[in-house]
């Protein structure tokens, strides 16, 4: 396998990491997205969402200028609407993707992750599936459990069956 191939397989994985943060999003009915997991005061699922893209926009500030981004909090105020939300996740996902492409050409480099970009997405895509679950446990445990078309074909189906 040449570099080309390798480097399209690592940017098709980050895709198919966020189509399906996407398709979950399209899947929660909006009184699921106010929802917190039982006894939890925690975030409720749209903060939870907003959190990822926080995240993502923060570690993509960092690798640039080494500086901690000053980004509004999402837990304090009315919880964000979905089309801010989808063009959130939308938006930092692309981003994602474009830096990633840079480094794997070589023309940046994450500055902690033992400078590996492959290992940093590693770790955002491990990060955003925790909150997932915790999303899916949200919804379940107030009543609003996904079909087994999201919860199991949509979250695991695409990453084994798709393109």
């Amino acid at each position: 396998m040449n570099t080309d191939e390798l480097t399209e397989q690592i940017l098709a994985t980050w895709d198919r990491h966020q189509e399906i943060l996407l398709f979950l999003l399209e899947q929660i009915p909006d009184e699921g997205l106010g929802v917190r997991p039982t006894g939890s005061r925690g975030r409720d699922v749209a903060r939870q969402l907003a959190h990822l893209y926080r995240v993502r926009l923060g570690w993509l500030h960092h690798h640039e200028t080494g500086e901690r981004p000053k980004l509004p909090r999402v837990d304090k105020g009315p919880p964000p609407a979905r089309e801010d939300l989808q063009s959130g996740l939308a938006e930092s996902g692309m981003a994602v993707r474009e830096w990633l492409e840079r480094a794997l050409r070589g023309e940046a480099a994450p500055r902690l992750f033992g400078k590996r970009a492959v290992r940093w997405m590693g770790y955002l895509i491990a990060h955003e599936s925790h909150h997932r679950g915790q999303i899916l446990l949200a919804l379940k445990q107030n009543g609003m459990r996904m079909p087994e078309k999201v919860s199991v074909q949509g979250m695991w189906g695409r990453w084994i069956f798709g393109r």
